[in-house]
C-alpha cells in the first residue's frame, strides 16, 4: 500500500518539526515527575493538559484511586503522588473514536542529579523518563497535531495517568471504563527490543506474605518463642515453588523484613512479591496456591497472612490485535522500515484496556534503551519516523473500521 494525499501532507508536516519535538522534550524531561514526585507530577499534568487543549480538545480530571498501603514496604511509600488527577481529553471528530494512552510519571529520583536531556552523539540523548515515555507524549501528540492541521477530523480520547509505573493501582478503573465506545487503542511505550512491536504480554499481579510468631528473649526463654522469620522462609520455598517460566508462571519474592535484633525470637515478617502468568489460568494457579500459604487463627502462632491484589490481567495476540499489528506493519514498511513483532514479560497499560475488550498495541511510543537506568537514552533522530507512524497508524484504523462499519 502507497500513501494517500491525506497521509503524504501529515508526514511533510510532521517531517518539518524535527527540532520542536525535541526542543518539547527537553523540557519536559526537565519536570521532575518521578517516584510520587506530586509537584512534578502536576506540572507535567499543566504542560500536557495546555498541549491538549491547544489541539482542540477538551480536558477533564478523573479522580485515581488510592493504592493500597500494604503493597509498598514502608520504606519506599509512593503515597506522594495522591491527589494527582488522572487526565482525560476528548476531540471531536468524523469516524470512530480511536483511544490514545500515556503516563507522566517516571521511575527517576526527582531530586537524583539525572534530571534533563544531554546529548551523547549519534542523535541520541540521555534523559529521566526520555524514552518512557516522554517521548511517546511528545511523538503522539504531533501526529494529533498534523492530522488536525491536513484537515481531517479525526476523533479520539486521550488519557493520561499518573502512576503506570508503580502499577497503575489508581487509574486501571478509569481505563477500563473508558475502553468502550472505542474502535482500537494505542499506548505509547517506547519501541520493543529491535524496533520491534510488542503484540502479546504477561499479565502481573502484587501479594504480601505476612508471619506472625511470639517474640522472646533468645538466651533466657527462646523455647516460649516462635519465630515468625522460621514461618516466613518456609512459605516463601513454597511461593517460589508454584513458579514454572515454561508454563508461563513466575513468582518473585523479595524484599523481606523480619526481626529487629539478634537475641529477640522475631514476632513479625513480611515479604513482598510480584508475580507474572501468561494467561487468566496461569494467574488463578499461582493466586490458590498463595491463598493455600495462609494458616492460624487470631492469637495462634505461627499465624500467616497473605494478601493480593490483581495488577494487570495478560495480553494475548487475539485476531483483533494481530489485524491491527499488520496494518501497523505495513503502515511501517510504508516509512521505509521492518516492523518485527515482538512478545515480553512486562506489563502496562495496554494490558488494562485490552481486557476491558479494546484491542490494543502498546509500542508505539520513540526507540530508546536502558529504560528505568541512570542512562536511559532516547532515539532523537528517530522521532520524525516514529511520529510519522503514528500518524498512519491512526489515520488507517480509522479509516480500516470505518469501512467495515459500512460494509
Amino acid at each position: 500500500m502507497t500513501m494517500n494525499d491525506l497521509e503524504r501532507d501529515v508526514c511533510s508536516r510532521i517531517a518539518a518539526w524535527q527540532q520542536r519535538m525535541v526542543d518539547e522534550l527537553t523540557a519536559w524531561v526537565a519536570i521532575p515527575s518521578g517516584r510520587g514526585h506530586a509537584t512534578g507530577l502536576h506540572a507535567q499534568r499543566a504542560a500536557l493538559a495546555h498541549r491538549l487543549r491547544q489541539l482542540g480538545a477538551v480536558t477533564r480530571d478523573i479522580t485515581c484511586e488510592r493504592r493500597p498501603d500494604w503493597i509498598d514496604p514502608p520504606w519506599e511509600s509512593t503515597h506522594a503522588a495522591d491527589g494527582v488527577d488522572i487526565l482525560a481529553a476528548e476531540h471531536a471528530g468524523a469516524g470512530p473514536r480511536l483511544l490514545l494512552s500515556g503516563h507522566f510519571d517516571t521511575v527517576h529520583d526527582p531530586h537524583g542529579s539525572f534530571r534533563e536531556l544531554r546529548s551523547i552523539g549519534g542523535g541520541r540523548a540521555t534523559g529521566p523518563g526520555a524514552a518512557d515515555m516522554k517521548g511517546g507524549l511528545v511523538i503522539a501528540l504531533a501526529a494529533l497535531e498534523a492530522i488536525r492541521d491536513a484537515g481531517h477530523p479525526l476523533a479520539w480520547t486521550f488519557v493520561l495517568v499518573p502512576d503506570e509505573e508503580t502499577g497503575s493501582y489508581g487509574s486501571a478503573a478509569a481505563l477500563r471504563s473508558l475502553a468502550p465506545g472505542h474502535a482500537a487503542g494505542f499506548v505509547f511505550e517506547p519501541a520493543g527490543e529491535g524496533d520491534s512491536l510488542i503484540v502479546e504480554r504477561m499479565g502481573a499481579a502484587q501479594f504480601r506474605i505476612d508471619a506472625f510468631g511470639r517474640a522472646a528473649h533468645v538466651g533466657r526463654d527462646f523455647a516460649k518463642g516462635c519465630s515468625a522469620v522460621r514461618a516466613l522462609c518456609e512459605r516463601v520455598g513454597r511461593a517460589e515453588a508454584l513458579a514454572d517460566p515454561a508454563m508461563g508462571r513466575i513468582v518473585n519474592i523479595g524484599p523481606l523484613q523480619g526481626g529487629a535484633v539478634t537475641n529477640i525470637v522475631p514476632d513479625h515478617a513480611s515479604a513482598w512479591g510480584n508475580m507474572r502468568f501468561a494467561s487468566g489460568a496461569e494467574e488463578a494457579h499461582i493466586s490458590s496456591g498463595l491463598d493455600a500459604l495462609a494458616c492460624g487463627a487470631d492469637g495462634e502462632v505461627p499465624r500467616v497472612r497473605v494478601r493480593q491484589i490483581a495488577g494487570r490481567p495478560a495480553k494475548p495476540l487475539t485476531p483483533e490485535v494481530e489485524r491491527l499489528a499488520h496494518l501497523v506493519r505495513r503502515a511501517s514498511e510504508d516509512l521505509g522500515r521492518a516492523l518485527p513483532f515482538g512478545r515480553t514479560g512486562g506489563v502496562c497499560d495496554g494490558n488494562n484496556l485490552q481486557a476491558a475488550g479494546l484491542p490494543t498495541l502498546d509500542t508505539l511510543g520513540v526507540r530508546g534503551g536502558n529504560l528505568h537506568r541512570e542512562d536511559e537514552w532516547v532515539d532523537l533522530d528517530g522521532m520524525v519516523d516514529r511520529a510519522q507512524l503514528v500518524a498512519l497508524s491512526l489515520l488507517r484504523t480509522a479509516a480500516s473500521v470505518a469501512s467495515t462499519m459500512h460494509a
